[in-house]
Formats: structure tokens, C-alpha cells, sequence
């Protein structure tokens, strides 16, 4: 029995490693694209990466989701590979909610979108505005710092019209 926890913890880890890799990725993909100029041409390009960013996150967290049900309705897997499921699970769903509260309330402040990315030490905010001052960016991250709980340093706001 111990041999089927462990490979349930390596399966988990393997699969939250994965999914960390990933996200470090479309990151990196997305602050390069950004990084090398947005111009007229692009705008098309953004309007769409909002719509097609949160799909493929909502995909994503999904199969996540989908992923550790299986886990806890499995009769072979151990009660400590179902309690880390649930736990894993909780987190992730009270990420989508913070997430999705603070987008929202960006968007209520007057930004025609915003998206939000994080990872273990950072969070990068996509908001759909052609130019953001200082002062609307220290607006932002006071948001995204007390909804998320992360320091100010760990922003990155980058605009995207």
C-alpha cells in the first residue's frame, strides 16, 4: 500500500511540476512578445490574448480540478493521497476566486480588461490600456498586492492595448 502512495505523490508532483512549467512558459512567451513593442498591427493580437488567455486557463485549472476528483474518487488511492487532493484542489479553486475578484475590480477601476498571471514568487497584470502612468500603476499594485497578498516588488504591470 505504501508503494501506491508514493507513486501517487510522484504522479502529483510530476503533474504540478508540469503544470509549473508550463505557466513558466507562457510567461516567459508572453513577456517577450510584449518586450519586443506592441505596435498598431498587434492590437488584434491583444484583444484576442485576453479571450484566449482566460480559455486556456479555464482548460487548464479544468483538467486540474478533473485531475484530483480522480484522485479522491478512486478506491486505490490512500486517505493522505485524497486529503492532499482536496487540499490541492482547495487552493487552486481559492486562487481562481482571488484571481477572478481582483480582474474585476481592475476593470472596475475604468480598464477596458485585465488578466492576471502568477507563480510561486510573482504576478504579472496584463491591462488592456494603451499606456499606464506611475500613478495608475501603483493604484493597480496596491489592488493585486492586498487581494493576493504579495509584495509590491513581486508586480509586474505590463499595458497592452
Amino acid at each position: 500500500m505504501k508503494n501506491m502512495s508514493k507513486k501517487k505523490k510522484i504522479i502529483i508532483l510530476s503533474v504540478m511540476i508540469a503544470l509549473l512549467l508550463i505557466t513558466g512558459y507562457v510567461n516567459v512567451a508572453l513577456n517577450n512578445t510584449i518586450s519586443n513593442g506592441a505596435t498598431a498591427s498587434t492590437s488584434a493580437t491583444y484583444a484576442n490574448f485576453y479571450t484566449s488567455y482566460r480559455a486556456e486557463r479555464e482548460a487548464t485549472r479544468a483538467r486540474e480540478i478533473q485531475f484530483y476528483d480522480s484522485i479522491i474518487q478512486s478506491s486505490s488511492s490512500s486517505e493522505e493521497a485524497k486529503k492532499e487532493a482536496e487540499s490541492n484542489k482547495l487552493a487552486l479553486i481559492q486562487q481562481m476566486e482571488k484571481e477572478l475578484v481582483t480582474e474585476g475590480i481592475i476593470r472596475g477601476k475604468g480598464y477596458a480588461d485585465a488578466v492576471i498571471t502568477t507563480s510561486a514568487s510573482y504576478v504579472n497584470v496584463f491591462v488592456k490600456v494603451a499606456e499606464i502612468t506611475p500613478g495608475e500603476a501603483a493604484q493597480i499594485a496596491a489592488v493585486v498586492s492586498s487581494q493576493l497578498n504579495i509584495d509590491c516588488e513581486n508586480i509586474f504591470i505590463i499595458s497592452s492595448e
